[in-house]
């Protein structure tokens, strides 16, 4: 694949992900896109919940399979090591946007705040989970992250290194600030229909397992300095960590 091919894939992947994470804010906040998952297509509701989890499963398996490094592994037989992550990236993409594509909307109510302070404080959660996803990013590596970084390299001619191990910023307080987000933001919301539950609860238990995956790669990949930051810091919630005088920084 030659280095001009290889940087504009990673760029259009790169693009794509940013199309189908800009409308994630859009659909889980009802905001501005022309189908949301309060506002979606109709259906029964047997059907629709069938529809929704099937959608669902689709993307989690795909995003949880496809970052298994034995999978990799396979993958770099049919597909150059430099355009894997983006590749990775434009599928996970082209699963969320099916997702918003054909979603189906159970518009049941399940909670609904009607106090205007309390409005404001779910909303203010809801961009502060979107903004501690956004950032968390770069507290590691965007664009190593979203494939980025390989096809540059490629582009210039280096060899791809993986990234040394170091924890900072928000890494400080949990393990996976930008999970921490996630779920934030997906359940911040001063109306809860029964869709936007499914989706929230879903997401979250996903997350859950995608973090025990994660973390089983990372003490095989990383070994004991994971294993001590693993001791030190929490996954999820601040503060609760096993030895709360511990220094996560030191790693």
């Amino acid at each position: 694949m030659s280095r001009y091919l290889t940087i504009c894939y990673g760029a259009v992947a790169y693009l794509l992900f940013l199309v189908s994470f800009m409308y994630a804010i859009g659909f889980v906040g009802n905001i501005l896109v022309p189908r949301s998952v309060d506002h979606a297509l109709s259906a029964p509701v047997g059907p629709a919940v069938l529809i929704d989890v099937v959608l669902l499963g689709v993307f989690a398996i795909q995003h949880s399979v496809m970052a298994r490094p034995a999978f990799k592994r396979w993958w770099i037989r049919f597909v150059p090591r430099s355009i894997e992550r983006s590749t990775y990236v434009i599928l996970a993409s082209a699963a969320l946007l099916l997702l918003y594509w054909q979603w189906r909307t159970l518009p049941y109510v399940v909670w609904d705040v009607s106090l205007p302070a309390a409005r404001v404080v779910l909303w203010a959660l809801f961009w502060l989970g979107w903004a501690t996803v956004f950032f968390s990013s770069f507290m590691v590596s965007h664009f190593d992250l979203f494939g980025l970084r390989q096809v540059y390299l490629a582009w210039r001619g280096k060899p791809y290194r993986e990234l040394d191990f170091r924890v900072r910023y928000l890494y400080r307080l949990v393990r996976h600030p930008l999970m921490l987000g996630f779920l934030i933001a997906f359940w911040a919301t001063p109306t809860m229909t029964f869709g936007h539950l499914l989706f929230s609860a879903a997401t979250s238990g996903y997350i859950l397992i995608a973090v025990r995956l994660e973390e089983h790669d990372l003490v095989e990949s990383l070994g004991e300095p994971y294993r001590a930051y693993r001791r030190e810091v929490p996954a999820l919630v601040p503060g609760t960590r096993r030895h709360p005088h511990a220094a996560a920084g030191q790693h």
